[in-house]
């Protein structure tokens, strides 16, 4: 019982703590793309060195509830579930914090395990690093494709800009393909990237406005 106590519980909070301020390794993905033979290019770049038009641009895109919660979002848990149930299209209603840990400290392929540890990370993350470290762990982290890792490689891959120097319609291109970096193209995006693209864009202005991302800075 102690020695599951130790590896279950407080192990996971003392790899979070250090990772409060020591930038992550490699994750379970990045190394199962090396293998696949995708590559890789990752450029840890502080939070401050990241354009606030890209973080209004995930928030707009992929969690725009993320200043008010903590760590998770029932209510889109819930209907992802629902529509699900309906069959077709599998909807996902994770947080940019539950992406956050599953992307960091996680393996990549969906299991009931992964969707507990995730939960529990989640919790941990939320309470030890705090909305900018999470937002900017996660900016540095997620796939933006292949080999391709956090905000400064695709910056500079698709547009050849830093990540600080971000158009919001570049911005907004990046946000635009998160959920499929190996499918769709930031720098050359077809008909749907582009409109969705352009309500990202719409969304983040919203997001400015409204002050949805300020616990980040």
């Amino acid at each position: 019982m102690v020695v599951v106590l130790v590896f279950g519980l407080v192990g996971p909070a003392a790899v979070v703590a250090v990772y409060r301020f020591v930038p992550p390794p490699m994750t379970f993905l990045m190394v199962e793309r090396m293998f696949q033979g995708r590559g890789f290019d990752r450029r840890w770049v502080p939070l401050q060195r990241i354009s606030p038009r890209l973080v209004g641009a995930v928030i707009a895109a992929e969690d725009s509830g993320f200043c008010q919660h903590h760590g998770f979002e029932f209510a889109a848990m819930q209907k992802a579930m629902v529509a699900n149930e309906r069959g077709g299209k599998i909807r996902g209603g994770s947080t940019i914090s539950q992406q956050t840990a599953k992307n960091v400290f996680l393996w990549p392929h969906r299991d009931y395990v992964r969707k507990g540890l995730e939960a529990w990370f989640t919790v941990l993350i939320e309470a030890i690093w705090g909305k900018p470290r999470i937002m900017e762990v996660y900016l540095n982290s997620i796939e933006w494709g292949p080999g391709v890792y956090g905000a400064e490689a695709a910056a500079q891959r698709n547009f050849h800009v830093s990540a600080a120097n971000l158009t919001p319609a570049q911005a907004a291109r990046l946000a635009a393909i998160v959920p499929k970096p190996l499918e769709w193209k930031a720098a050359r995006p077809g008909p749907y990237i582009q409109r969705r693209s352009g309500r990202i864009v719409a969304r983040a202005g919203t997001v400015r406005r409204q002050g949805l991302a300020e616990c980040v800075w």
